[in-house]
């Protein structure tokens, strides 16, 4: 699986897009799972569900390009009391190659807005304490830094959240899943874990393949 894949229509840059027209809103749309992101310049839906994983919508407010991010820190070790620390690099990796995809399709990072949501303490059991803290402590100081200002948040709690963002008017909305009937979530979300265990950051390497 390539890292990203430009459209035969140029219009979007993605990695591993499920791409499925939404009844519900009348639009296309591309569902991100964990470790995935999607950029689109497009009038259509970005679609995610998150547990303890966190997703950071940017979009450049004049143009309507944005894009999604899906992403979980890995279990730190000795660095689980600093969010920015070893781990993060991870995090840094899927903020970053979301950004640098908005700016090649014409994006003004001048322009760029956030909105971030996620970080439920839904994965009981999980060894690595607040891991849904940690995520949401990280896209806010992330963001900070880079001085992408955050018009909106919904992170923590303990529940879901399927979030829905158009990217072209920066729309939001979020649906807390109070009564999830299956462990999809969770075990999608613990496979992803797994992955990110065995996976390194070496400069440009894939990771999340």
């Amino acid at each position: 699986m390539g890292l990203s894949g430009m459209t035969n229509h140029g219009y979007e840059e993605a990695l591993a897009p499920n791409l499925y027209f939404d009844r519900q809103h009348n639009s296309e749309a591309a569902k991100i799972l964990p470790g995935e992101y999607y950029t689109t310049a497009r009038d259509m839906l970005l679609v995610t569900v998150l547990g303890s994983c966190v997703s950071a919508c940017i979009r450049d407010k004049v143009s309507g390009i944005g894009g999604l991010n899906h992403f979980m820190l890995p279990d730190g070790g000795q660095d689980q009391s600093n969010p920015l620390g070893e781990s993060a690099r991870y995090g840094v990796y899927a903020m970053e190659i979301l950004i640098n995809q908005l700016l090649k399709m014409g994006a003004n990072r001048n322009n760029f807005e956030a909105k971030v949501f996620g970080g439920g303490a839904v994965l009981r059991g999980f060894t690595v304490a607040n891991v849904g803290e940690r995520n949401a402590e990280f896209v806010q100081k992330f963001l900070k830094t880079e001085k992408i200002p955050i018009v909106a948040q919904d992170l923590l709690d303990i529940y879901p959240r399927k979030v829905y963002f158009f990217p072209s008017t920066g729309l939001v909305r979020v649906k807390k899943l109070k009564q999830v009937h299956n462990d999809t979530i969770i075990s999608r979300e613990s496979e992803y874990v797994t992955r990110l265990h065995y996976a390194k950051v070496e400069g440009d390497v894939e990771l999340f393949g």
